[in-house]
């Protein structure tokens, strides 16, 4: 089976964050490009790649960095949303290869911009004569030899940094840098449990394999709902999501509008999941808020851990949805924060919750 082409929506928090990175990578390339072209010539080894002395000049140079950050742009764009996309069931060691290939061709093509700007805009020659420069300069002087170190180690910076910033939620590897849990603290939180209907049935149904597919698929939307309304994916299991927004009135709406924009987001996926897997999903929910404790831990891998009564009654309410055939559940809680003007609710009781030692007063979103 191919891979799915799941659609977000055009302003999606996803696309955002999307290019967000493409730009920050742009931006990091013309940075570094230009603080390395600056201590090259004020070397005493420097020997430029132009015959004329306006190479240094104010204009030369921002032409050049002009190029370097178009193409940078390009670069971010393919590795960020083409290359990722279609090298999404690949092999790392291929996923690396093809990589490779584009960076260096892609620096190649910038070079030769550069050499054919610079004589067309600043020298005034003709470009056939750039050309000619161009060829002699990549391969007869070895030119691409001398780069290759240069760029592999700025390539290797920047797919580090990209895989950083796809293992780890928002604003947690910034907070493992700075310590800042370093000893456990307690916060105030909104948590949410969220996970597949019918689960088993549509295991067995698909199988293990195209049942991963379907899951990966799945998570990736919701995932897309929950970041739009700017929600931190604490972890994934297996078919589960666990999210969490800082405790106040305002993210208690966010957190009903994550539900929501994960539906539509599933709705316009409707077609694609029905013609890849014959299975429309379905979700459910359990919200809770309160305190937990967040703190450090690991050694080999670090991670930010949430422990607490919140988290297991959030855990217990998503459980309940099932037994008492609801979407989605909220605690007393998280009913008060949303305020029952601002959503509606039905009041379903006092609940007993597996595990629970009292009962909890439980509210079905009819959203």
């Amino acid at each position: 089976m191919k891979p799915t082409e799941i659609l977000l929506p055009k302003r999606s928090a996803v696309r955002k964050k999307e290019l967000t990175v493409i730009l920050l990578i742009a931006l990091s390339w013309t940075v570094i490009d230009f603080l390395v072209f600056i201590v090259r010539m004020a070397s005493d080894s420097y020997v430029p790649k132009y015959e004329s002395t306006s190479a240094g000049s104010a204009n030369a140079i921002m032409l050049r960095e002009l190029n370097v950050f178009l193409f940078s742009l390009l670069v971010g764009y393919f590795l960020v949303t083409v290359l990722r996309n279609f090298l999404r069931n690949t092999s790392p060691w291929l996923n690396l290869v093809i990589k490779t290939v584009v960076l260096i061709s892609v620096a190649i093509l910038m070079n030769f911009f550069i050499y054919i700007t610079y004589s067309l805009l600043i020298e005034q020659r003709p470009a056939s004569e750039a050309f000619q420069r161009f060829i002699e300069s990549t391969f007869q002087q070895k030119w691409v030899l001398q780069k290759m170190p240069e760029w592999v180690l700025l390539f290797i910076l920047t797919l580090l940094a990209l895989e950083i910033n796809n293992n780890y939620s928002q604003g947690v590897f910034f907070n493992i840098i700075i310590g800042k849990y370093l000893q456990p603290r307690e916060e105030k939180r909104i948590i949410m449990f969220i996970d597949l209907k019918n689960s088993t049935p549509i295991a067995e149904k698909l199988g293990h394999k195209d049942y991963f597919k379907f899951i990966r698929d799945v998570i990736y939307c919701l995932s897309a709902g929950i970041a739009q309304h700017e929600g931190r994916v604490y972890q994934y299991v297996g078919d589960e999501i666990v999210a969490w927004w800082p405790y106040s009135k305002a993210n208690a709406r966010k957190c009903i509008n994550a539900l929501i924009e994960s539906r539509k987001i599933l709705n316009k996926n409707a077609d694609v999941f029905r013609r890849w897997y014959g299975v429309i999903p379905e979700y459910k929910a359990g919200i809770h808020a309160g305190n937990v404790t967040v703190g450090q831990v690991g050694i080999t891998k670090k991670d930010l851990v949430m422990s607490g009564d919140t988290i297991n009654t959030a855990a217990r309410i998503r459980s309940a949805c099932t037994e008492m055939n609801q979407k989605f559940i909220v605690s007393k809680e998280m009913a008060e924060l949303l305020g029952m003007e601002n959503v509606i609710t039905e009041n379903i009781g006092v609940v007993d919750l597996k595990g629970k030692s009292q009962g909890f007063e439980l509210y079905a979103l009819r959203i």
